[in-house]
């Protein structure tokens, strides 16, 4: 059953099954709706609508079938080592980093393809990790030479990129069309994306290694 959205005369169309936790509206500028996700979380549709997202040094790969029209996107990091002060990875952390990557692109990528994108066809954008913090390490790039090296060892081609640079950036996706519209932040009002950040850093670095990973911080699956 459609969803009747509060203060305007449209009905939201039903989200895939697993997907009914994320934040969908209607956005009058853009006359449109609109599905706005949060670090760690990902959303796959075959509707008319919109995926946004506002990234600092976290990344999105935006992913659509050219046949079929369905689409999705993340928004992830990988987790840093907080032993070596210059943040570099080595052992086990990289291990973990890994595999949390490979989480945030494989169930994504599997969802898509479970309701009906051929992998023949799949287009990717990728967009994101800044520098947005001078203090820290530079998690941004790391994050971009991972999904690099994972699409690439998958055999799926970037069709388009806006990553790095010293920018938060608000990210519009049009899974229907392939359009990726990009505003990079040049000033905040406010700290909400570093504390959104922070919050899903600590909580993905403090996560254990063995076992099954829980990366959709905040999620209800």
């Amino acid at each position: 059953m459609q969803r009747y959205t509060p203060g305007n005369s449209r009905w939201l169309p039903p989200a895939l099954p697993g997907f009914a936790h994320i934040n969908r509206y209607w956005d009058r500028s853009r006359d449109g709706f609109v599905a706005k996700i949060l670090p760690g979380e990902y959303y796959v549709t075959r509707n008319e609508e919109l995926i946004a997202t506002v990234l600092g040094s976290c990344i999105s790969a935006c992913v659509r079938c050219r046949a079929t029209a369905i689409g999705g996107m993340n928004h992830f990091m990988l987790p840093q080592s907080r032993a070596d002060g210059d943040g570099a990875w080595t052992g086990t952390t990289v291990d973990a980093a890994t595999r949390y990557g490979n989480y945030a692109m494989e169930h994504m990528i599997n969802d898509l393809l479970k309701n009906g994108a051929s992998r023949k066809y799949l287009e990717v954008k990728i967009v994101g990790g800044g520098r947005v913090l001078k203090q820290m390490s530079d998690v941004g790039q790391q994050n971009i030479e991972f999904v690099k090296a994972y699409l690439q060892a998958e055999g799926l081609t970037v069709s388009g990129a806006d990553v790095g640079d010293i920018y938060p950036r608000k990210v519009y996706y049009d899974p229907r069309s392939g359009k990726v519209s990009v505003k990079k932040l040049r000033s905040l009002p406010n700290d909400t994306i570093f504390e959104r950040e922070s919050q899903y850093r600590s909580h993905i670095e403090i996560a254990p290694v063995g076992g099954e990973v829980e990366l959709f911080y905040g999620a209800i699956r």
